[in-house]
């Protein structure tokens, strides 16, 4: 479902027309493709892990390897992917990868995420107004 669809589709639930305008343009702000690899790449415990390290600190491949039940080869490719997703960025330094959050892109997913739960607060507040005024016509039946 395209953000149109998604906004329009909510829109039965009283959207105001200022408030889908602006639920729409804060939508596509976002590169949607950019969420999908982020999010895919976070669907996997050990990239999760990794990136709870690295929300600590910068850290070595070794280190990131180190409390993970793979090969330090599978360590790579699963930064790699993180990499790839923007979540992570790495350096080399001598003959140590350092690798570190990419804050960008995490505050990114963090602002969407907010903004949509923001969305849903109204939304669920205006259903508990609904339900509060029809409430009491339903008890003088």
């Amino acid at each position: 479902m395209s953000c149109v669809e998604t906004v329009l589709a909510v829109s039965m639930f009283h959207l105001t027309p200022a408030l889908f305008e602006s639920t729409l343009k804060q939508m596509l702000q976002y590169r949607p493709e950019t969420f999908d690899l982020a999010f895919q790449a976070l669907s996997d415990p050990g990239r999760r892990a990794m990136v709870e390290r690295l929300s600590i600190g910068p850290a070595s491949v070794s280190e990131l390897a180190k409390p993970l039940p793979m090969t330090l080869s599978a360590v790579v490719q699963h930064l790699k992917l993180l990499e790839e997703a923007g979540l992570v960025k790495s350096e080399k330094i001598g003959r140590v990868r350092i690798c570190a959050l990419e804050v960008e892109t995490m505050t990114q997913i963090e602002r969407w995420i907010a903004e949509r739960k923001r969305f849903w607060e109204r939304q669920y507040d205006q259903l508990e107004a609904y339900l509060a005024r029809t409430a009491p016509e339903e008890n003088d039946r």
